[in-house]
């Protein structure tokens, strides 16, 4: 059977499972968007094609499912790359389908047309061109396999008009084998042992997890096997929910803003073991003091991602669901059986660093409400329960020390890239994926407002999104470190002409609440979370709270600024 290149693409979708898609339409995509109203894919029309991706990334770290995203070529194609960017540092599954001009014209500088593939080749795992309507099913499935398996990660199909518009048979392929891209999925078992003989050796153990344990769905056994044998846990920030957040083992996050407790852990660790983390700089501090008591372990299923930043003693390339599970089966046949008598004294002197510096805040009143206190109230409402998407800077650490995570894909924010404007669209995909749950963004007044114009979508799809605003007034971490390193010289940092946000709320056919003091906050966040419409949550805070503790860029972990 004959079907054009526009038919093909969602037939394609649709045989990968693909139910809900983000998109903007344009000239260049017009013959797809014709036939989209006759496939069963739900399309979600956003403000900005940016806010596209980032919708789609939500989507994607909400379920483990590959998100999907359509725009046209030119600008929209060149909008989505700030969302490809995020996605690439934060190994995120995404295929993003762009328009391109048709292919005669393709080099002549048509209306609309730029090499959105040479653009984004060092942001994509992998992209794509189709010149020849023969190549795009084929190429869709590589697509789809590709961005999925081993690391995950965002890859761009490129779309010209010409072959949307032309004919050919249709045949999906069942099955892929790439001779130049085999993910290694099972681990080395002699590595494996000489793992478990080192950490049966240890007498102050520590697990370090990473978002690669939550992408591989391995935090039931990497909470198996902590429990086991007595191990705490600290973990990056992409890593959040793969261990209980209020369990006796959990240290809470380590590095830059992690808990005093985790970063003394890391230093005093005799045996580190690394499961899908990449030990990034916001991590280590000084790379060279990170861990210097502990032979490390890191198991990670990307080859380059191991010795790239610290020396590791045992590599271990792998999926980190079969590695800890093959981890486990090997700590078991040790003879030894009293773990918890083992490591009772270094679990007590870890808990005594945590009862000696906790993630606490100045409570004294001045008039203002303390945003961590907000997180905490967010907390005990919800009770873990919720979905938190946050955007980035200040609001996104408090977000990640003050709220517990018990569950994985519960905690969604951008990582590596540091994206403002990154919430909001993602707690959007996030709520298409899930909508019986609670969905909360977490921002700031200066994030927000990046890509508030998806507000538009959130109420045109009645996606009950909240949107809690820690309102500073300033572009807050960024006075933190004008305040802290450069003589509280505050350019450009203050936001004194920030919109009503209860107005633009209701401007947009949504609900707005403004919060000014302590009391209200409680009682503000229970009508909002019963709410079935979107909301957003204008609550003033502390103008000049800092995070803390707080590592100083090049310093050790051990040199923590404390409240």
């Amino acid at each position: 059977m004959e079907l054009t290149g526009a038919q093909i693409l969602l037939e394609c979708m649709r045989q990968e499972g693909v139910q809900h898609i983000f998109g903007f339409p344009g000239g260049a995509v017009i013959d797809i968007y014709d036939e989209l109203p006759k496939s069963s894919i739900q399309h979600f029309l956003v403000r900005h094609e940016q806010g596209a991706v980032h919708a789609a990334d939500g989507y994607a770290r909400s379920t483990g499912k590959v998100g999907v995203c359509l725009v046209t070529s030119g600008p929209g194609a060149t909008n989505t790359v700030t969302g490809i960017a995020t996605a690439y540092m934060d190994s995120i599954p995404l295929v993003v389908f762009t328009g391109q001009v048709p292919t005669a014209l393709i080099g002549n500088d048509a209306f609309q047309e730029v090499d959105i593939v040479g653009i984004t080749r060092p942001c994509t795992k992998h992209n794509y061109l189709i010149k020849d309507v023969k190549e795009l099913a084929h190429s869709i499935k590589e697509a789809f396999y590709i961005a999925s398996t081993g690391r995950p990660g965002p890859v761009l199909v490129d779309l010209p008009k010409d072959v949307m518009q032309a004919r050919t048979e249709f045949d999906y392929p069942k099955t892929i084998s790439l001779r130049s891209y085999n993910p290694n999925y099972t681990p080395n078992r002699k590595q494996v042992k000489k793992a478990a003989g080192l950490l049966a050796k240890a007498e102050r153990p520590l697990i370090y997890s990473g978002g690669g344990v939550i992408s591989s769905e391995a935090g039931e056994i990497l909470t198996r096997l902590a429990r086991r044998f007595s191990v705490p846990v600290t973990s990056t920030m992409m890593g959040l929910g793969a261990f209980p957040g209020n369990d006796p083992l959990w240290l809470g996050m380590l590095g830059m803003h992690g808990t005093y407790a985790a970063n003394m852990a890391v230093n005093n660790a005799d045996v580190l073991l690394s499961v899908g983390a990449r030990f990034d700089d916001r991590v280590t501090g000084k790379v060279n003091t990170f861990a210097p008591r502990a032979k490390i372990i890191h198991i990670d299923i990307d080859p380059t991602s191991i010795r790239k930043n610290v020396n590791v003693h045992i590599p271990i390339v792998s999926d980190c669901l079969n590695a800890l599970k093959t981890l486990d089966e090997e700590m078991g046949e040790i003879n030894e059986v009293q773990w918890e008598e083992k490591h009772a004294s270094w679990v007590k002197t870890v808990k005594g660093w945590n009862q000696e510096q906790p993630l606490k805040y100045e409570t004294v009143q001045s008039g203002k409400i303390k945003p961590q206190y907000v997180m905490e109230q967010v907390y005990e409402l919800t009770k873990g329960e919720a979905i938190i998407t946050t955007e980035v800077g200040q609001n996104q650490m408090w977000a990640a020390q003050f709220y517990k995570y018990h569950k994985p894909r519960t905690w969604i924010s951008s990582g590596g890239l540091g994206t403002m404007g990154y919430g909001f669209p993602a707690a959007i995909g996030a709520q298409v994926a899930n909508p019986d749950k609670l969905v909360i963004d977490i921002a700031g007044d200066g994030s927000i407002q990046m890509n508030i114009q998806e507000m538009a979508t959130a109420v045109c799809y009645n996606l009950p999104v909240k949107i809690i605003i820690l309102n500073n007034s300033y572009l807050g971490m960024v006075r933190q470190w004008q305040e802290l390193f450069y003589n509280k010289n505050y350019c450009a940092t203050c936001l004194d002409t920030a919109p009503d946000f209860v107005k633009l709320a209701e401007a947009y056919g949504a609900e707005g609440y403004q919060v000014d003091k302590t009391e209200d906050v409680v009682p503000v966040l229970k009508k909002v979370f019963a709410s079935p419409k979107t909301c957003i949550v204008d609550i003033r805070v502390e103008p000049e709270e800092n995070v803390y503790p707080m590592v100083p860029a090049g310093a050790s972990l051990t040199e923590m600024l404390l409240v």
